[in-house]
This record gives C-alpha cells, sequence and structure tokens, in this order.
C-alpha cells in the first residue's frame, strides 16, 4: 500500500493505517520533540498527544497543502514549542542538574541522531550555509522566527524569507 493509500485510510479512521504511521514516523517525531524539550519523557508525551491529535484532525489534512510527513512534523513541532513555554514545564525546569545543560552543550552545533530516523539530516546537509542555519534553528532546536533573527543578527523578514527558500531547496532535492 503507498502512502496515499495509507494517509487515505488513516483519515476514514482505520487503526491499521494509524499504526503503520505510527510505525514510520513515531521515531522521527520523538527526535524533532526531544531536540526542543530535553526530556525523553516530556517527549514521549508530547508524541503522544501528538499522535491523538493528528488522529482526531486528519479530516483537516490534505496534499495541496503538502507532504503528510511534513503536515505531523509542523504539529509535533508547535506541540513541542507550546510545552516547552507551558507553567508546568517552566516548573520542572527550575532546578535542573548539569547533564541536562551538558546534553544542551554536546547537542548545540549539530542536528541530533534521533532526528535522522528518516534520513533528513542527508538532505539538510545538501543545503547552503545559511539554509542549514535557519532550519537547523526552526525546526530541530525549536527557535521561533524572532529567537532565529535574534540568534542569527538577522531581520526577521531575512528570517522569513530564507525560511520559505530553504524549504522549498530542500523539498526539491528530497524529491529529485
Amino acid at each position: 500500500m503507498n502512502l496515499d493509500q495509507l494517509v487515505n485510510k488513516f483519515q476514514q479512521k482505520d487503526v491499521k493505517a494509524f499504526e503503520k504511521l505510527y510505525a514510520m514516523y513515531s521515531d522521527s517525531m520523538h527526535g524533532v520533540i526531544y531536540n526542543i524539550v530535553r526530556d525523553h519523557n516530556v517527549a514521549e508525551e508530547v508524541m503522544q498527544d501528538v499522535f491523538v491529535k493528528i488522529w482526531q484532525k486528519s479530516d483537516s489534512y490534505t496534499k495541496k497543502k503538502g507532504r503528510f510527513f511534513t503536515w505531523i512534523l509542523n504539529i509535533a513541532r508547535n506541540a513541542a514549542i507550546d510545552k516547552t513555554r507551558s507553567k508546568n514545564f517552566k516548573k520542572t525546569k527550575q532546578n535542573l542538574d548539569a547533564t541536562f545543560f551538558v546534553d544542551i552543550i554536546e547537542s548545540n552545533d549539530n542536528l541530533d541522531n534521533t532526528t535522522d530516523a528518516i534520513g533528513i539530516k542527508t538532505f539538510v546537509s545538501k543545503l547552503a550555509e545559511k539554509c542549514k542555519q535557519v532550519i537547523e534553528l526552526l525546526y530541530f532546536k525549536g527557535y521561533t522566527q524572532s529567537e532565529a533573527s535574534e540568534a542569527l543578527d538577522m531581520p526577521i523578514g531575512t528570517i522569513k524569507t530564507r525560511n520559505r527558500n530553504c524549504i522549498k531547496e530542500l523539498r526539491n532535492i528530497v524529491l529529485n
């Protein structure tokens, strides 16, 4: 069964299709979420919430808007960012031990291996350096466009334009 058929069955609330999509994408989703929340238990919790959400909102996906993976990736990324901004999450992170910070420092300069379950790192590595920087901050580290603008010392309009152009370039690399 191809992906389009699988997604159609998923949208018709076929449990087997859901299980297959979960098996296909859960490692990637967990990696993306973990890179943002930096806690495996929280990442697992957010990932479960994301899959429940895509199950409930499956009818809102349309192929015209983009690939299915991109749709769930954006939902996962947004859910992880929302989690880090929640009061409860901030309270649990007030008294962190040093290993939390060591992990951030060690993985700050590269994409975490857990996000590479579908091989996206290979495709991203083919992009120009300016694209790698923007995509890593926005999609793998969970920065908002404003935060990326500050981190890269660029106007927010430049970040938005680069993001759009770099995603278009990445899409061309992946599809060719």
